[in-house]
Formats: C-alpha cells, structure tokens, sequence
C-alpha cells in the first residue's frame, strides 16, 4: 500500500520564478485521456533523451510541470516534462521553454511505488480541491534522486494556490 503525505499536513512555499526547457503536450484528465497522452509525453522524453539536448541545466531533477490550464483540473491542460535552468539559452529544434512566475505552492509529498504513489496522490488533491483555494497557473511534480527507490520512492508536488 501506498503511504501518502495527507493533504492535511501539506506545507506552504513561496517558490521564486524559474525557467523550465522540455517537451509538452495537451490534454486533460477525461475519458482516460491524460494517462495516454502523459504516458507517450513520458517514453518520449527517455526514448529521446530530452536531457541531453538542453543546455545550462541547474540539477538532474526532472520536473512535470502542469500549466495553461482551460479552467480547473477537468479541463485541458498542458504538461511539460523537461529540466529547470539558468537561462534559455539555445534551444534545440522541437524544445519548448517556458518562464514560470513561481509564487504560493502548497507542498504535497507522494511516497510509495511510482508511478502509483503519484496518481493516489494527486486523486487526494483534486478531493481536496476547494479547500486548497487554486490557482491554475502551474503545478508540477520534482522527480529527484529519491523518485527512483522502488517502494521507498518520494516525489514532489507543488500546487499554485491563492
């Protein structure tokens, strides 16, 4: 069983700007939609080896970042899955870059098996949705050294809120 961080004990972060280089698609949480969509964006960036084409990478931790949403978490969106950086630099052909203005992020923890801890957990927080008080400019996941540990695996997940 997955052990989760309840959205009760979440904490709160002011994040500065940071500037992101990856790959993106749309899609939205419907019909099964995004676990296709999410999942090919995914292979894609391995198969690829997306992080070997952006230059001037700040870490090795990879971030899914959720943004330009249509309304709330039911309506499209797009994800992008790339590498935080210094600057934009050169972009390789078929990269996007993106500026995010950072702000007040509620600080969620999923812990378990990936890529299950990380579904149960953001299950938790679309039930706790109102209570969050969001703001549907960028959420993300932060898929470092610990996203990669078996059972023991721990992912971060920052949710933008008012």
């Amino acid at each position: 069983m997955n052990q989760l961080l309840s959205t009760t004990k979440h904490k709160m972060h002011t994040l500065a700007p940071f500037k992101i280089i990856g790959i993106a698609a749309r899609t939205s949480n419907t019909s099964g939609k995004a676990a296709e969509v999410l999942g090919a964006l995914w292979r894609r960036f391995f198969e690829e080896q997306i992080g070997d084409k952006i230059e001037g990478k700040i870490s090795d931790d990879i971030y899914a970042i959720y943004t330009d949403y249509e309304s709330d978490y039911k309506g499209e969106y797009t994800c992008l899955i790339g590498y935080q950086v210094e600057n934009e630099g050169n972009i390789t052909e078929g990269l996007v870059s993106k500026k995010f203005h950072g702000g007040k992020h509620a600080k969620f923890v999923a812990k378990g098996k990936m890529p299950d801890a990380v579904v149960n957990c953001w299950q938790e927080i679309w039930a706790k949705d109102s209570d969050l008080d969001r703001e549907y400019t960028a959420d993300f996941e932060v898929y470092g050294s610990q996203s990669q540990q078996g059972a023991n695996s721990s992912v971060d997940i920052f949710i933008a809120v008012k």
